[in-house]
């Protein structure tokens, strides 16, 4: 018999498009919220004393996202098969692979921590960054990789939580814990006179705080998702069914990291051939990382899709409801592509006032400010423009994992996207050298990269639908 829980979050009935939005919607609110708050990070490490704050920060986010994607990218795993026993109405199932993902996510967070801290210097050096900039990132990647096994608890109470169709309770506590981040940022800036060593401790004290409220909400939760000390446990078969799907979203995520880190390395070339010796800070570096942080607020709404087609595709093939899987699949692409068209537009046509706010503003040609602000233009122009392509890719991403077909999406991402930039980089950017040669690897790796993955989703679809000869 159906709990009221699980009938509440039972996406295997009833309307689709109504329900994908209100699933969307308080997704894309948190998703929001929780850039708004990495943007004030942003903001006010910029008013510190160090003018290289802000490009310190943004030159080693390509390596902290390498390390952290690979060990918490394998939450989306655990999404999917909560939501997967979830739609069989399988109780006993859905509390095992619940305890025993939490337990994962422990394990892997310490894990993380510790290579971070080990690997981030001699990378960060690899990547180009020298003198001042290097200390400075150094030391942010240190900090902040303190807080990861924080970072990782967190991620994977809220696929639990998502998977059941709860997007609210993530909205709340991701709030409270981004406003404390900013009071925070705000005290070990402005009262102790920290920069980028501020911004990483503020983040890791307030994932802590996340951590501990997410937790005590799933030990109160009345569904089979319910949390409990005395229950966490390795359960194998809920161990290797994660994995399955997790462990190539986590190389996927990480490999987009690795290529994004080449691409940071080829930035660092372009500034360091531009910027004059004994600059007061490092002009491309700072641009392309404003811009940067202002396009992920349209990725908010990409990534708010992508977990709706992920949770909506998982349950109704769960319950094998492969015709819902089909028009899932069009509402999401729909609603994707119209609100990361608006998103993206209104980012672009607003970008001077909102440069400005990291600091970042136009200047004679010639000056460290044009140098940056040029940096920060060609960025949007070339990689947030073309972005409802990559928003309706990352809906085709979702619908792929939802079918377990994670192992072949990946496959195809890391041909299709992260090989095609790093051969790109390889061969045509040292023949122009050029910031508009970088980035324009971003589009033209989406585009080959889309047609593939629609072509799977497509397939699949197509085959679980056809009717079975008897």
């Amino acid at each position: 018999m159906e709990t009221a829980a699980l009938k509440k979050h039972n996406f295997t009935e009833g309307a689709i498009f109504s329900r994908i939005i209100r699933f969307a919607l308080p997704l894309i609110a948190t998703n929001l919220l929780q850039i708004l708050y990495s943007t004030a990070d942003m903001v006010i490490v910029g008013l510190s004393s160090e003018p290289d704050a802000v490009g310190a920060i943004g030159a080693c986010s390509s390596l902290v996202h390498l390390i952290v994607n690979l060990f918490i990218g394998f939450a989306a795993g655990a999404t999917v098969i909560v939501a997967r026993h979830l739609g069989a109405k399988d109780e006993g199932r859905v509390s095992k692979t619940v305890h025993t993902a939490i337990l994962m996510s422990l394990v892997f967070g310490i894990a993380c921590a510790a290579v971070g801290t080990l690997i981030s210097r001699p990378l960060l050096h690899l990547m180009g960054a020298e003198d001042k900039l290097l200390e400075l990132a150094d030391l942010y990647t240190k900090v902040y990789f303190l807080g990861v096994p924080f970072v990782s608890v967190t991620n994977y109470a809220i696929s639990i939580l998502r998977a059941k169709g709860d997007t609210k309770t993530p909205f709340i506590v991701l709030t409270a814990g981004g406003l404390l981040n900013v009071l925070l940022n705000l005290g070990f800036v402005f009262l102790f006179d920290m920069s980028v060593d501020g911004v990483a401790l503020a983040t890791a004290i307030s994932n802590a705080a996340s951590a501990v409220v997410l937790l005590i909400r799933l030990a109160k939760d009345k569904s089979p998702c319910r949390f409990s000390l005395r229950r966490l446990c390795f359960d194998r078969t809920a161990f290797g069914e994660i994995l399955h799907v997790g462990l190539p979203a986590g190389l996927q995520s990480a490999m987009f990291s690795l290529s994004n880190i080449i691409i940071q390395s080829s930035i660092l070339q372009v500034n360091n051939a531009l910027a004059p010796v004994g600059s007061a800070y490092q002009p491309i570096v700072k641009g392309a990382a404003a811009a940067t942080n202002l396009e992920n607020f349209a990725f908010a709404v990409s990534t708010a899709l992508h977990q709706a087609a992920l949770t909506f595709t998982s349950q109704n093939a769960g319950a094998d409801r492969y015709d819902r899987v089909r028009r899932s699949f069009l509402a999401c692409s729909v609603a994707t592509v119209l609100l990361g068209t608006v998103a993206t537009l209104i980012l672009f046509f607003a970008r001077t006032p909102l440069l400005a706010l990291y600091g970042v503003r136009n200047g004679a040609v010639g000056t460290l400010d044009y140098l940056a602000y040029d940096a920060g233009y060609q960025r949007l122009l070339l990689h947030l423009l073309p972005f409802p392509l990559y928003a309706f890719l990352d809906t085709c991403t979702g619908v792929a994992r939802g079918l377990k077909k994670s192992v072949t999406s990946t496959l195809i991402t890391l041909v299709g996207t992260c090989l095609l930039r790093i051969v790109w980089i390889a061969t045509v950017f040292p023949t122009r050298g050029t910031l508009a040669s970088i980035f324009i690897s971003y589009p033209l790796s989406w585009i080959v990269t889309t047609a593939a993955q629609l072509l799977l989703v497509l397939i699949v679809i197509r085959k679980k639908t056809k009717p079975q000869k008897t």
